[in-house]
């Protein structure tokens, strides 16, 4: 084995390890500190102001552009699963009227016309 003295991994190790703790204490001294505290609160409400203002210029962006916002398109969504529903619940009720009088349907639940043709007789069609 080789000589933890002379061992360039071990003393590289070391050496990571304690800038590791020095970094750590620096960093937990200046985050206890008040100062520290109402930076943060600046940069936060700087930042979530930096964000309004973005949103506020894409919106005009994409009016300008005659193209739908986010909240247009978030509404549209919504309306038409509203729709959607809508639509099945009157299919089911469509359905549940054809079962109760007696009207044929499709594999697809459509209402099928009555079938007045018959098939052709065994003779081919000739009396």
């Amino acid at each position: 084995m080789t000589d933890k003295i002379n061992d360039p991994v071990a003393m590289w190790q070391k050496m990571v390890g304690e800038m590791e703790k020095g970094f750590n204490s620096f960093a937990n001294q200046a985050m206890s500190s008040p100062q520290f505290s109402q930076a943060m609160n600046r940069a936060g409400g700087v930042a979530a102001g930096a964000q309004k203002q973005l949103g506020e210029l894409m919106e005009k962006y994409l009016v300008s552009m005659n193209l739908p916002s986010r909240e247009q398109i978030t509404s549209l969504a919504e309306r038409l699963q509203s729709i959607e529903a809508q639509i099945g619940e009157m299919k089911s009720m469509l359905s549940q009227m054809a079962a109760h009088s007696g009207i044929s349907q499709g594999f697809d639940g459509t209402p099928r016309p009555p079938r007045t043709k018959q098939p052709p007789s065994e003779n081919g069609g000739q009396t």
